[in-house]
């Protein structure tokens, strides 16, 4: 199944809190929301872009846990950007800092902030140019770094806030530079 987007709006403008119902509602399904207020129905990921997501998130989690330097997050997660989007990137983190700061009503619901840090990874439903555009939507929210990982090109996109994106080929590590330290990510990019 591919990525579908409705537009609602000349029906039913969706609301944050209408948004957030209508993702308690229906937990099976994975909902993102644009900040033209369109609705964005994803589709569940095959068995190897599932088996690397968690490979990388569990290193992103271990390396988190490690320093406690902030809090790491699944593809489950919503995050209202300050455009009005709501997004679930297939990782994020934040720093602690930002964490603490928000309220235990905030911290239950979509969290009202962009992350510092966003893994996208790129799977046979995706297309790149949306990808592309959703990375650059964090950063123009306030993202610090992202990396947006096409494990069929064997290519990383690196986003970092205010500079120009850059392509690695083949990667066999990528670094969390200041906004991680310490964090190394080993990529099975050919597993």
């Amino acid at each position: 199944m591919d990525t579908i987007t409705l537009n609602l709006n000349p029906i039913i403008p969706l609301t944050q809190e209408d948004f957030y119902k209508l993702c308690q509602t229906n937990p099976d399904v994975k909902f993102e929301l644009n900040f033209k207020g369109e609705l964005i129905i994803m589709s569940p990921t095959g068995g190897e872009t599932g088996k690397f997501n968690l490979s990388i998130g569990a290193q992103l989690w271990f390396w988190n846990d490690e320093n406690q330097l902030g809090v790491a997050f699944d593809s489950s997660t919503g995050f209202i950007l300050p455009n009005g989007s709501i997004r679930s990137p297939d990782l994020a983190w934040i720093k602690i800092s930002r964490w603490q700061g928000l309220s235990a009503e905030e911290r239950e619901k979509f969290i009202p902030l962009c992350p510092d840090f966003v893994i996208e990874i790129l799977s046979p439903s995706d297309t790149l140019i949306k990808t592309q555009a959703k990375m650059q939507e964090y950063m123009e929210n306030g993202c610090a770094l992202g990396w947006l990982i096409n494990r069929k090109k064997q290519e990383v996109e690196i986003y970092r806030f205010g500079k120009n994106m850059e392509i690695v080929s083949k990667p066999t590590q990528l670094f969390g530079e200041n906004i991680l330290p310490g964090f190394s990510l080993n990529l099975p990019l050919s597993n």
